[in-house]
């Protein structure tokens, strides 16, 4: 019998999911209600899967067996309301993958840390001889990964709109970051809400799987005792963080990543690879070796004494909390974007103490201006990556940093996260 599915959203999770849907002989119908990126349509046509854009053909998309629902695509959208209300089975994009892929997962989600720590926990299984497919909100959704894979292991990183609409997905090992305020606009600004969402990355746990999560943040140990009696429940403190980084010869870890949140992501990442097995030496030798990831307190060039620093994936107040905090020079700020229900307060301090000019890269850059233009530190804007970043050449003196750590999302300017780094990249490369 003929199985149709309807994928709503047709960008990297969207098509991902139909090229896995139509691999597996459901007939696909992909409906986007924008338009559908040129690179994504050849694709699904190369595949002779139907598509549409620019709206949604209801009684198509009725009829359908089930329905995938992109994580870019909120829930309380009508063409969602709709098909709800007439129980038409809805799935994330990531519990659909899982249903073709018959290994082993590794899941790890949080407001902060969750790509560096995915990272490496597939840094350290690669090093130790193990292959693993790297997939997720990291890059490259887990549909497209498994497509042609042939591995029995997968480290997803996964977002909280990834985790909205659960049917079965089911990890073996699942990590908690830590949890703090972030998409409060998809989530009607109730926190509580935010905080339930993450913690689905457990909700089909049972005996033989595992949670690891952090000890030192409140909002993830208050929701512990929701999570199903069999999964082995294991904590990560900071407290514990020389004891998990020592090693044999009770020296601490060589890491090459700045910050010490770094190594709180670094010690959720030994606890997981443990989980598939690693030995210490194994771990420690994956640990000394990984790199840091792109667009993460990257280092991008040091110009004339001054340090210019993307950590364009700093999306939340909270990121830019940790980046500030790991630095020991004086840092110029470029900050700014989509606001997502931001409290700056909670860094105001930081700011006070670490930075010496504001420079807000953002058509909106009312609520920046709002939060610190009391604190008596020169603040200017602009909507030019090229002029933010002379700005703060010509402002720099040797010994300082610019940092980007934008605490907001990238849509008022850019395509995303990705390309606001890369243009910040280009534009201090320029300067050599």
């Amino acid at each position: 019998m003929e199985k149709c599915v309807g994928i709503i959203g047709g960008a990297e999770s969207g098509v991902g999911a139909a090229l896995l849907a139509s691999k597996h002989n459901w007939t696909v119908l992909v409906s986007d209600f924008g338009a559908i990126k040129e690179n994504y349509k050849t694709e699904l046509i190369a595949n002779g899967i139907a598509f549409e854009e620019g709206g949604h053909s209801e009684n198509r998309l009725l009829k359908m067996d089930m329905i995938v629902k992109s994580p870019g695509v909120p829930g309380n959208v009508p063409i969602m309301k709709l098909l709800r209300k007439n129980g038409v089975p809805i799935v994330s994009e990531i519990d659909f993958a899982s249903r073709y892929f018959g290994g082993e997962i590794i899941a790890i989600t949080g407001s902060n840390g969750k790509t560096t720590t995915t990272s490496i926990v597939h840094h350290l299984l690669k090093t130790a001889g193990l292959n693993a497919i790297l997939a997720g909100n990291i890059g490259t959704s887990f549909s497209r990964a498994l497509l042609d894979a042939k591995e029995k292991i997968a480290v997803i990183e996964v977002s909280s709109f990834q985790l909205d609409d659960l049917l079965a997905f089911k990890p073996k090992v699942a990590v908690i970051t830590n949890i703090t305020p972030d998409h409060l606009d998809r989530y009607g600004y109730d926190f509580s809400a935010y905080a339930n969402a993450k913690f689905k990355i457990s909700q089909f746990q049972g005996a033989g799987d595992v949670l690891i999560y952090n000890g030192s943040d409140g909002k993830s140990v208050s929701l512990i005792g929701d999570v199903n009696d069999d999964v082995k429940l294991l904590s990560v403190s900071t407290s514990d963080l020389s004891e998990i980084l020592e090693k044999e010869d009770g020296n601490q870890c060589s890491l090459k990543l700045l910050g010490n949140h770094n190594r709180f992501n670094a010690a959720m990442a030994i606890f997981a690879a443990r989980q598939m097995g690693l030995g210490h030496n194994d771990i420690v030798e994956g640990l000394e070796s990984f790199e840091s990831i792109e667009h993460r307190l990257e280092v991008v060039a040091e110009i004339d004494g001054v340090k210019f620093i993307n950590d364009s994936k700093a999306t939340n107040v909270d990121s830019v909390l940790y980046a500030l905090d790991g630095m020991t020079s004086p840092v110029l700020w470029i900050v700014g974007g989509v606001d997502k229900g931001n409290d700056y307060g909670v860094i105001k301090k930081l700011v006070e103490e670490k930075v010496k000019e504001i420079i807000i890269l953002s058509s909106h850059p009312e609520k920046v201006y709002a939060a610190f233009d009391d604190m008596g530190i020169t603040i200017s804007q602009f909507e030019n990556t090229k002029e933010a970043v002379e700005y703060a050449k010509n402002h720099s003196e040797k010994g300082d940093v610019v940092l980007l750590s934008p605490a907001c999302a990238s849509f008022d300017l850019f395509d995303n996260y990705e390309h606001r780094g890369f243009v910040f990249k280009e534009e201090v490369l320029k300067l050599k």
